[in-house]
């Protein structure tokens, strides 16, 4: 076993993966199969690194002082006489020979430097409206780099230079330097002083406040008037929508109690001491949060529970005879939980905030104030992300396919309702049996906790993504076992995509410099991320959304085509997998 070059708690450089920056880190530790260290930067990013990426400060501080024996004072002499010449002129450095371009080349991936660009006008360098850029001859740190770029070995260099600044100063001049600046040379996210600010309005998403609003206003009438139209003998589009009951027939205090009931089940299930602790991914604040994963056991837990229900006798039709209640209870429960979740976050830390607050009242309502909001450990948005809803989903499902049998009068389901409930199971089971890839997702990293969020896992998820089953209740559809088996394979084929494109997508995440990812290839970005072009992200853009989309299919197929009604799951989904495919796009 090779000994260890750099021990726990020495201070060292470590270079940022898919730069040429390195930066002051602690070596808090290293993987004795791997041989990865895991180090701290600064601003409390852990990461791991190979030995390879690491240097002792020695070499840094051996390489600043330099092999001259001249002094400091003739150093900064000869070094400011170089700065008189005019900025426009083509510097000397292209005349220098290849070893003294290796050197310099290898000088820079020392320094810990930001650069910042600089615009040409006429034969003078300016960084702002054309005035040209003064350096004062005593600070050595400050000297111009150019960026190079050679379209052949005898043509000239590209005509846009770079300002090298140390990072303190630097962040002066932030407030001023244009947003196109900004994202370009900005270096890693998570080595920049996280500071919340106000979402730009350009940048707000869902048309902003007004958007937000209507949203909020539209999707619980939308879910109304889809379950209300499954009721009837003919769920066509082009009939009205049927009129609500009577609001006193909407609500029911012992339905909001069930849901109550099984929101706090689903709590005791998580806050049980089983199943592994993991960390999550780094957040914009570089903080790394504690997660445990034990959804697949609750899971397990929960099938024990219905299963004992069923065998003691209890009425499960309750739950289908009363679903637009349950819908409108699980709505108010979800409506309860924003504005609890909105005014805690008025008195979160600064840094706990999601970035994509607004300042935006109705805005910041839909989209969540703070980031992963906490009682205690119990994390409410990792809690609601997989657990009510999406195992609910598969509850209600259950409960339809009963009630087929029951209303249609049937010894055993149908074909359809059981190619409708597998296919979801095994969509269920697959998520949360990979649960950590869950911390990989925007939800987690970016996205506050909010309306949006509180809507969709508690109320959107269970209904209306069980609305082929509950379709199927009152609307049978016969499916011959070759159609069947075409479903079938369909299903299989958009799941082997979207679990293959995420499982690469979550390993690269995960750990970049994992040796089963070295045959990918990859592309840096200003943002200081690196994409994956090769592999299943090679094929297209976004392959977990294409199997994503294919499976959606499937679920709807057994439905027949005598109405449109059981595809507007399909139709919803294409629309959410745009809007997040512009989202990743942005990000």
């Amino acid at each position: 076993m090779p000994s260890r070059k750099f021990g726990d708690g020495e201070v060292v450089r470590g270079r940022w993966p898919g730069s040429s920056l390195y930066y002051e880190v602690e070596v808090l530790s290293q993987d004795s199969k791997s041989h990865l260290y895991t180090v701290k930067y600064k601003d409390g990013t852990e990461l791991e690194l190979k030995e390879s990426d690491i240097k002792p400060l020695t070499s840094f501080r051996q390489r600043k002082s330099g092999s001259s024996s001249s002094s400091p004072s003739r150093r900064r002499g000869s070094r400011s006489r170089s700065r008189s010449r005019s900025p426009g002129r083509p510097p000397k450095s292209l005349r220098r020979s290849a070893s003294q371009h290796a050197e310099i080349k290898e000088k820079k991936e020392m320094l810990e430097i930001n650069l910042t660009p600089l615009k040409q006008s006429g034969n003078s360098i300016s960084r702002y409206n054309g005035e040209p850029d003064r350096i004062e001859r005593n600070d050595i740190a400050h000297r111009n780099i150019q960026n190079k770029s050679y379209l052949s070995q005898e043509s000239s260099y590209l005509a846009t230079q770079y300002s090298l600044r140390p990072r303190k100063e630097e962040i002066k001049f932030e407030e001023i330097i244009s947003k196109e600046e900004r994202n370009i040379t900005k270096g890693p996210k998570s080595l920049r002083t996280f500071e919340m600010t106000a979402t730009e309005p350009e940048d707000f998403e869902f048309g902003g406040g007004f958007g937000a609003f209507s949203i909020m206003i539209g999707l619980p009438v939308m879910l109304f008037m889809l379950l209300l139209m499954c009721r009837e003998e003919d769920p066509s589009l082009a009939n009205l929508p049927p009129p609500l009951p009577p609001l006193a027939n909407l609500w029911e205090t012992r339905v909001f109690g069930v849901c109550l009931l099984w929101f706090f089940l689903q709590a005791l299930f998580h806050l049980l001491p089983i199943g592994k602790v993991v960390e999550g991914t780094p957040l914009c604040s570089g903080r790394r949060l504690k997660y445990r994963l034990n959804g697949f056991y609750a899971f397990i837990l929960t099938s024990v529970v219905i299963g004992t229900s069923l065998y003691w006798g209890i009425e499960l039709y309750y739950v289908y005879d009363h679903f637009l209640q349950f819908a409108v209870a699980a709505t108010v429960f979800s409506v309860a939980l924003s504005i609890y979740l909105y005014v805690r976050s008025l008195k979160a830390p600064k840094d706990e905030l999601s970035p994509g607050k607004s300042g935006n009242i109705v805005y910041d309502f839909f989209i969540g104030r703070e980031l992963n909001p906490r009682i205690g450990h119990f994390d409410l948005k990792y809690f609601c992300e997989l657990r009510p809803g999406l195992i609910g989903w598969v509850v209600i499902n259950l409960i339809m396919l009963l009630a087929e049998m029951k209303v249609q009068q049937r010894e055993t389901p149908s074909v359809a309702m059981v190619l409708v409930n597998s296919f979801q199971l095994v969509y269920v089971v697959d998520a949360l049996w990979n649960e950590e890839a869950l911390l990989t997702t925007m939800d987690i990293i970016h996205d506050g906790f909010g309306f949006m969020l509180a809507f969709g896992d508690l109320v959107w998820v269970p209904f209306v993504y069980s609305l082929q089953a509950f379709y199927l209740v009152r609307h049978p559809n016969e499916v011959s076992w070759l159609f069947a088996s075409i479903i079938i394979a369909l299903k299989l084929s958009g799941y082997v995509v979207f679990r293959c494109a995420n499982s690469q997508k979550n390993a690269f995440r995960k750990n970049p410099n994992d040796p089963n990812l070295a045959h990918l290839k990859i592309i840096h970005t200003s943002s200081g991320k690196n994409l994956l072009v090769s592999g299943w992200w090679g094929f297209v853009r976004h392959p977990n959304y294409l199997g994503d989309l294919i499976m959606a299919l499937s679920w709807s197929l057994p439905c027949g085509f005598n109405h449109i009604l059981p595809y507007i799951y399909v139709i919803y989904f294409t629309i959410l997998l745009i809007h997040r495919e512009a989202r990743d796009e942005h990000q």
